[in-house]
């Protein structure tokens, strides 16, 4: 099998993202390797434990009490919802081919999983396992926008958001990106999702937090989160599952993945300190929901670099994107005036744009990246990126709008009702609570 280095194989972004990138010499038949398999099939379980029950439990513990249990049935149906859609035909619009409509959407082949069978193989992999990998990324793209408009959409529109918002924007642009559409073919450095993952949901959550309002007490400490406790367990399992989500798009064992997983690990590790000690100077004291705040922030802005930078330059990004972000909560939200309940844009959003400018800097050998393609300067690699996250914003603005507005016109509305807010949405939604009290 011709094997890529790992500049060639960064600028593939995820390996021919994967869209059937196998590469084999001589004709020879391809064979499934078993470590790969067994390392991806590992990163395919820790990135569902990232989703399920990572993200539920970091945003259940952000939410006020009489709404937790909304917000883990928001997450948990969330990605059962995307997934089962991905099946049905994500998977084929992302990645098969689509003839004279390549540069944009995939094709039909593959739809209700069709042509796949045990022997498929993608790379040196199961097809199976690949298609798995994949979906994973697709169960927890749109569930991440549930903190934006959090504690205050009905979640019959959550749910048609979420279809609508999967079909008219992340499988497009998961396409584009990844099953080689035109943005796959400008070489854009991101390597496992700034732009479709993160810059994409900040986006989303945005325009959410637009279109359906403040919630009642905005601006005030009746909004605190309940309980850091439930935050930093699900911020633990993210941290936990991110090496998987990064690691595991190498989509093979080798010195190549464990470099992406290490430079994952230490973006974490310098967002939660440089968030803490901005955090530490200016409000008198550090905290643990900004620890893990910080620790996300590292995680988005490696995300697209992970598989361009050397160690040092993963600890520098990480180091500036949580300072960033602490910026891009305390001052331009306020600024915006807008209730992006869990901070997604500010963390996602603005982290997933740094990231993806950034990492054509800490991709320069001589700050110990890997370099750029044949030919390619670092102006040239920061007008792709830079071009390529301008088009991200703006198709996930308008793809975003439209699916909401698709949900108001079929649920009556985003928002629930005033005496249902205040009563909380665990009872009004779901008659359930998130906790009982005993005498």
């Amino acid at each position: 099998m011709i094997r890529f280095s790992p500049v060639g194989r960064g600028t593939l972004g995820l390996s021919l993202l994967l869209g059937c990138a196998t590469a084999f010499a001589d004709d020879a038949a391809p064979a499934i390797n078993s470590g790969d398999t067994a390392f991806v099939a590992l990163c395919s379980l820790v990135v569902l434990l990232m989703t399920l029950p990572g993200l539920a439990l970091f945003y259940g513990g952000m939410a006020r009490t009489k709404n937790v249990l909304s917000i883990l049935m928001q997450v948990f149906c969330s990605a059962s919802l995307a997934s089962l859609l991905f099946a049905i035909y994500g998977y084929s619009l992302t990645f098969a081919d689509g003839g004279s409509l390549q540069a944009i959407i995939g094709g039909v082949d593959k739809l209700f999983l069709a042509g796949i069978t045990t022997d498929s193989v993608v790379g040196s992999i199961p097809e199976y396992l690949y298609f798995l990998f994949m979906l994973l990324f697709a169960a927890i793209t749109p569930a991440i926008i549930v903190g934006g408009f959090a504690e205050r959409m009905k979640f019959s529109a959550v749910m048609v958001f979420m279809a609508a918002w999967l079909t008219l924007n992340y499988i497009p642009m998961a396409h584009m990106a990844w099953g080689g559409g035109w943005v796959f073919d400008l070489g854009v450095q991101d390597f496992a999702g700034g732009n479709v993952v993160h810059l994409n949901v900040g986006i989303a959550a945005l325009v959410g937090a637009w279109l359906v309002g403040r919630r009642r007490g905005f601006g005030t400490p009746t909004l605190a989160p309940h309980n850091m406790t439930m935050t930093l367990t699900g911020g633990s399992l993210l941290w936990v599952g991110w090496l998987g989500f990064c690691g595991g798009c190498a989509l093979a064992a080798n010195g190549f993945a464990m470099l992406v997983m290490v430079n994952t690990m230490l973006a974490s590790c310098a967002g939660a300190l440089g968030w803490i000690f901005v955090e530490w100077q200016h409000r008198g004291r550090p905290s643990l929901f900004g620890a893990v705040s910080g620790a996300i922030a590292g995680l988005v802005a490696i995300t697209p670099a992970c598989g361009f930078v050397g160690p040092m330059g993963a600890i520098l990004l990480g180091l500036i994107a949580g300072p960033v972000c602490v910026w891009s909560v305390d001052k331009l939200k306020p600024m915006i005036g807008l209730d992006d309940a869990f901070d997604v844009f500010g963390v996602h959003g603005v982290a997933g744009i740094l990231g993806g400018l950034l990492t054509p800097v800490f991709a320069l050998t001589a700050l110990g990246g890997q370099g750029f393609a044949e030919g390619r300067t670092l102006m040239d690699q920061l007008l792709i990126n830079g071009g390529a996250i301008l088009f991200s914003v703006l198709f996930s603005a308008l793809t975003s709008w439209i699916a909401y507005k698709v949900a108001a016109a079929l649920c009556g509305g985003l928002r629930v009702d005033e005496e249902s807010e205040v009563d909380g949405l665990d009872l009004s939604a779901h008659g359930e609570v998130g906790y009982k009290y005993s005498n």
